[in-house]
């Protein structure tokens, strides 16, 4: 949690009592009359894999509100009814059950894995494993194996796949369908790996990571755009010509922003919505005869909610419940088809009350003009406390910040926001809301589904149920495209030296390996060998020997442990086993 001003403190202090009680009834109380029939009872997966009577489906879309907790929802059905005339969501209609959202312990760091990050929850529904945060379908070991997703097992069955995003394309919630790194911020290798995945659409923000540096991104060997389209990817920049793509066109590749699409609140004319994008996309897909699988992320609720931006957030869930509105107008008419709508966590710890004041501003929720991303070079080029009540005044129309008030958001609110985080939660405070903080939530998420899914999904179910029978559903063998993957890739950790050679843990890789390795403690020596081939090295000196001889090759003690270069690997199994250095994996084959 970061450390705030205590107006923000006081603000978040008071509410915690009864934030469990706001979230409890967000998620239990949007049940419609004579919709979809749901049971509240324990739902195991085993119980779920085993309805096999359930029917096929041949499509299946899977929707993921990123950050979307129950407060997030209710907030944005408070505003739709007393802005838009909306008594409900398009969601609510379809509530079956929530989920869990647990990872597992990270060995990067000292998280548990109780308060997951959207990588680990995205390989969770997208392959139906638990991993590390900040992990891309991948497991969590040593040596770590690539995971397939529901996507991939899908291009087994010659189905059309897609992908789309209000976030970068590239992110962890739509990466972990399409691709397989140790950490999620190594973006470039997840574009390129993209251009191989056979994925057929791509839409959402994250050009930089497709260009170079001298083209305003961020990649450093060359822009590959123009290989996507070498492979018949038809491409897409703006609304324009997202709407010119050929619904026959088979591939398509959209990047609509260098890196998140900009909020609802701060879009032009130019930007699609995620609905466009999402309607572009399946009927795209659909023309496959085979059928499609795809996933639709609302990505910017959670950087609303990262940022305690309340309208933000609120404009973002309703975006996204659009796009759901779509997403089920084509599932009935196309009578064929299974959408399983949920979220990777929760963020912000959204409250809606604060102070013991039994009330919100509901009135006051639609004021704000432009989201706080917008406000934060204005707001960091403020020199006075009157530069800042203009600012606000111009943006919301609150003309009765106090002096203690300006203050702090001249002073920032602590965090990496700054400035826009301490005007975030002075709006907040009118606004009649309260955030814990600028991170991730540990409560369970809502589950919405429509189609043979439903009934394998509802009640209390784990995240990871999600991918399970999501491949249930559409006849997907999960277990064949991840032994097919294992069998080309791992994903080792590894150190690099100061002349940049790259070394890996020597026990971890040679159990992986089948490489017996013992260590002579007294003689400072440690011995690997598999068939006839023995490799001893001197951990003094680092120096190798085959077989007796020595070789040139040289190994590296860090804190105790023997790290190897490849080649030594190699060596010991015949192997031609190669370092892809961008996506940080040996490629066995």
């Amino acid at each position: 949690m970061d450390k705030t001003n205590p107006l923000k403190s006081e603000v978040i202090h008071l509410n915690k009592t009864n934030t469990g009680r706001l979230m409890r009834s967000a998620a239990f109380g949007v049940l419609s009359a004579g919709i979809i029939s749901t049971s509240f009872a324990l739902h195991s997966p085993e119980a779920a894999l085993a309805e096999t009577s359930a029917p096929h489906s041949k499509n299946l879309i899977v929707m993921i509100g990123d950050g979307m907790g129950p407060a997030e929802i209710t907030a944005a059905r408070y505003y739709a009814k007393a802005h838009l005339g909306q008594d409900h969501l398009t969601l609510d209609s379809y509530y079956v059950g929530k989920a869990t959202t647990n990872s597992e312990q990270s060995p990067y760091s000292t998280e548990s894995g109780a308060v997951t990050d959207s990588a680990a929850a995205g390989t969770a529904f997208s392959t139906g494993h638990k991993t590390y945060n900040n992990a891309i379908s991948v497991s969590n070991e040593d040596v770590a194996k690539p995971f397939a997703s529901v996507i991939e097992a899908a291009m087994k069955q010659g189905k059309a796949t897609g992908l789309v995003t209000t976030d970068s394309i590239t992110g962890a919630t739509p990466a972990v369908w399409a691709s397989h790194v140790r950490l999620r911020s190594n973006q470039n290798a997840i574009a390129s790996q993209y251009l191989d995945s056979g994925v057929d659409v791509f839409f959402g923000g994250g050009r930089q990571n497709f260009v170079t540096k001298a083209e305003n991104g961020k990649r450093t060997d060359k822009s590959i755009i123009a290989d996507f389209e070498a492979k018949g990817y038809k491409t897409a920049f703006d609304k324009k010509s997202l709407a010119a793509i050929p619904a026959d066109s088979g591939k398509a590749l959209g990047l609509f922003a260098p890196v998140e699409i900009p909020y609802v609140l701060d879009r032009d004319a130019d930007t699609p919505s995620l609905e466009e994008m999402a309607t572009k996309a399946i009927d795209i897909l659909s023309k496959n005869k085979n059928g499609f699988v795809m996933m639709i992320e609302g990505g910017r609720i959670d950087h609303a909610g990262h940022a305690n931006d309340l309208p933000a957030n609120v404009q973002e869930t309703l975006d996204f419940d659009k796009a759901v509105k779509a997403v089920m107008d084509f599932a009935k008419k196309d009578g064929n088809t299974s959408v399983v709508v949920t979220a990777d966590h929760e963020t912000g710890g959204l409250s809606l009350g604060i102070n013991n004041v039994y009330e919100l501003n509901v009135d006051l929720w639609d004021k704000e003009k432009h989201s706080y991303e917008y406000l934060e070079k204005s707001l960091e080029a403020a020199q006075t406390a009157d530069d800042v009540k203009k600012i606000v005044a111009e943006n919301t129309g609150f003309t009765d910040l106090s002096a203690e008030e300006l203050a702090f958001i001249l002073k920032g609110d602590g965090s990496s926001y700054k400035r826009a985080g301490a005007y975030n939660a002075v709006v907040s405070k009118r606004l009649a809301v309260g955030w814990t903080g600028h991170g991730h939530t540990a409560v369970d998420v809502g589950v919405w589904a429509y189609g043979p899914i439903a009934s394998l999904v509802k009640g209390d179910i784990d995240n990871t149920d999600i991918a399970k029978n999501g491949a249930n559903v559409i006849g997907a063998d999960l277990q064949a495209a991840t032994s097919e993957l294992q069998a080309k890739y791992i994903y080792p950790m590894f150190k690099e030296t100061r002349d940049k050679s790259v070394l890996f843990p020597a026990k971890a890789l040679a159990d992986d390996l089948g490489i017996t390795l013992k260590n002579d403690a007294a003689a400072k020596l440690v011995t690997l060998s598999k068939d006839k081939v023995t490799l001893t090295v001197n951990l003094a000196s680092g120096e190798v020997a085959v077989n007796g001889k020595a070789d040139g090759m040289k190994g590296e003690v860090d804190n105790g442990k023997l790290y190897l270069p490849l080649d030594a690997f190699n060596t010991l199994t015949g192997a031609h086993m190669k370092w892809d250095a961008l996506s940080e994996r040996i490629v066995l084959n």
